[in-house]
């Protein structure tokens, strides 16, 4: 099922797009399969471009599994200009039940649905209007839990330390030149990573072969 995007959305998921890249989420059975060994080296950060008359800004935190692959992406999105307007973005795995949405829970309160906008090949992207009280909420916070539902009908609960959301949100956005940096840094922590698991794989079938 494929939800046709408001101009906003479009424009708003073109905003997040420089640091979302191109890699693909993957599709995900359970919780446990989704969580990923440790945080991306950015945490929460912003950015910051200018886009036609408007200009745009997304405080971001964006959760990665240890091939690199996004498992969720978070955006905090203002606009300001031609168009003035505040959005919460979430983006999850494709192959996700619609009607439930992603409900999040900050330090385990009262659900909040986002209703899915669009959904792509490798990705459904939800949204809400944000509001004082939630960017409130998230800075008094501990952690986010965004939970969504597979089209196993199994929930997919994932879990986002706030810590340094605060900062993100208040501060400077990010340069260009340092965003670049730091997803060089990510790739080439996970071609390390893979490289070692390449190399315990070997070994393990060498040793295999020796008994």
């Amino acid at each position: 099922m494929m939800i046709k995007a408001t101009t906003f959305t479009r424009a708003a998921l073109s905003a997040l797009a420089v640091s979302f890249g191109a890699a693909a989420m993957p599709s995900v059975s359970s919780a446990q399969e989704a969580a990923p060994a440790g945080q991306p080296p950015l945490g929460w950060f912003k950015t910051c471009s200018k886009q036609e008359d408007n200009d745009i800004c997304a405080v971001q935190n964006i959760l990665r599994a240890n091939s690199g692959q996004m498992i969720t992406a978070v955006g905090l999105i203002s606009v300001s200009g031609k168009v003035n307007r505040k959005l919460l973005q979430v983006s999850v795995p494709s192959a996700r039940l619609i009607p439930p949405g992603v409900v999040m829970q900050i330090d385990g309160g009262k659900g909040q649905k986002l209703d899915y906008a669009v959904c792509l090949p490798d990705r459904c992207t939800a949204e809400i209007v944000l509001t004082d009280a939630m960017i409130a909420s998230l800075k008094k916070g501990n952690e986010v839990v965004f939970t969504s539902i597979n089209f196993r009908r199994a929930p997919n609960p994932i879990k986002i330390p706030l810590t340094g959301f605060t900062g993100a949100y208040d501060g400077e956005p990010m340069s260009e030149s340092k965003l670049a940096e730091s997803q060089r840094s990510l790739e080439e922590g996970m071609q390390k990573k893979a490289e070692e698991a390449r190399k315990k794989l070997e070994d393990a079938q060498k040793a295999a072969t020796q008994q």
